[in-house]
């Protein structure tokens, strides 16, 4: 699978990610009516700190694995073993770590949450590796087939647990399962060996290029997860809650969306990672696409998020709409955003990703204490909105003035069509004429059809429709192809 091309890799994907997309929402959709705001809250508090645990656990080794086409098998298996140590060192301080975060919040429950979680922590530290060696072989339809198969029977034990009275211990489990299943799963495909003694000599190989990569993630985590620490501690679960659900349902389409095609960049591009240009002259064709993706879905999302949430979730979520808007107006640019990491990773230049990710981070926090400052969950997710925007101006001047050496103005040129398609979309959705339908379902499908058909006619006027066309019937985006 050496020649993948990023199309064919791409559509995998997808029939991957659709998959999980409405299997997400099915079990968002029951378990929001069965478990309270309460119980998210109390879950997104502790997960923050899972997350940053294993953050701590990958140190930028799962990509280095990928990027680096000279490590032999004994290198992956000294790397391997490496993880596990590192694995069950962290899972065990998180353990014992629950004590204080109880103490921090004021709240026994996260002593039990976190001695449970500890072992999500412990499965996917594990996994690191064992995932990043399916990944480099492109071995994405398994990883597709691996990831629908776990959510269908972690989500309907999940829904049993709820329903049988779990609350929030019902999420933290699943956390456990995902990751117990998903390493178990990738392990026996993979037949990684335990070597005892770690060799310095593999280490050193991939040291330099996860070095910064483990910088980024590090910087990364609390520029995404500071927002949940301060709003847990100040404003309560309860409001954590409605922002944490609001901000969930924001990343569907960014992770979801774009997530059809940045996670198979890396694997792809590596392979030409000193010839600049045959990489740059693909990835703007899949920017464009993803612009266009996320300008519909942007625009969309501010102007049904009332029927969003309240189908999705119930009515009991409203304190989540505003929020929900605020957040959507970043949405397109996330998608966007999301993809560089890939390419910087391709490119060998992950110092250039640290760099750009402190000075993001910096800007994310600043947003973040700005909206704790105001004392709303309201404004907090407009600061973070805006953030997230100035995200996507300084991550591509330093992806394609310094990683690609090109003009950042050809770069907004050739987005100028998807520009005016955004402007006008805005348009629409400010002089939308039906604000008042009562029905939820009916209003919903206005809103989609009404600003669907402008979409559309925008797509025609500047035959943007075509590079859908392309993508679709042409192998245009096989990278395989030098010419």
């Amino acid at each position: 699978m050496g020649n993948m091309s990023l199309k064919k890799a791409a559509i995998i994907n997808a029939a991957s990610k659709y998959t999980t997309i409405l299997l997400n929402l099915l079990f968002s959709v029951i378990l929001s009516r069965i478990l309270s705001p309460n119980d998210y809250g109390i879950v997104a508090i502790i997960t923050v700190f899972t997350t940053f645990f294993i953050t701590l656990a990958d140190m930028g080794l799962g990509t280095a694995v990928i990027q680096n086409k000279d490590l032999c098998e004994d290198d992956i298996n000294y790397i391997y073993t490496f993880t596990v140590y590192a694995a069950i060192f962290l899972s065990l301080v998180f353990a014992f770590g629950s004590y204080p975060i109880s103490v921090f919040y004021n709240d026994n429950v996260y002593i039990s949450l976190g001695i449970i979680l500890s072992f999500s922590l412990l499965f996917n530290s594990l996994n690191i590796v064992p995932n990043a060696i399916l990944l480099r072989n492109k071995r994405f339809l398994l990883v597709a087939f691996r990831t629908v198969i776990v959510y269908v029977l972690t989500g309907t034990l999940t829904i049993i647990m709820a329903l049988h009275g779990f609350k929030y211990y019902a999420l933290a489990i699943q956390s456990v399962l995902i990751a117990i299943f998903t390493f178990s799963w990738n392990f026996c495909s993979t037949k990684l060996n335990f070597k005892v003694k770690v060799s310095k000599n593999s280490m050193s190989k991939v040291a330099s290029f996860s070095a910064y990569q483990f910088g980024f993630n590090i910087i990364n985590y609390f520029a995404r997860n500071l927002d949940n620490l301060l709003t847990g501690k100040v404003m309560g679960s309860a409001d954590l809650g409605y922002y944490n659900k609001a901000y969930s349902l924001m990343l569907y389409p960014v992770n979801n969306l774009a997530g059809i095609i940045t996670p198979i960049l890396h694997p792809i591009f590596s392979d030409y990672q000193k010839e600049k240009q045959i990489i740059y002259n693909k990835y703007i064709k899949v920017v464009k696409i993803l612009a266009l993706m996320g300008i519909f879905v942007s625009t969309f999302c501010f102007l049904g998020a009332r029927e969003i949430i309240g189908i999705v979730y119930g009515q009991q979520w409203t304190k989540s709409i505003v929020c929900f808007q605020y957040l959507s107006i970043s949405v397109c640019f996330q998608m966007i955003t999301s993809s560089t990491g890939s390419v910087f990773q391709s490119l060998g230049n992950t110092k250039l990703l640290f760099i750009g990710g402190t000075i993001n981070a910096i800007i994310t926090i600043i947003a973040i204490i700005a909206g704790i400052i105001i004392g709303n969950i309201e404004s907090l997710a407009l600061c973070v909105g805006i953030s997230y925007i100035l995200h996507f101006i300084i991550s591509f001047y330093f992806l394609l003035v310094k990683g690609f050496e090109l003009s950042i103005k050809k770069f907004y040129f050739d987005l100028r069509k998807e520009i005016w398609i955004s402007a006008i979309l805005l348009f629409a959705v400010a002089l939308f004429p039906f604000k008042n339908i009562i029905s939820l379902y009916w209003s919903f499908s206005v809103k989609f059809i009404l600003l669907g058909l402008v979409y559309l006619v925008c797509l025609l006027l500047t035959n943007e429709y075509k590079i859908f066309l392309n993508f679709i019937h042409k192998d245009n985006y096989n990278i395989a192809n030098k010419k």
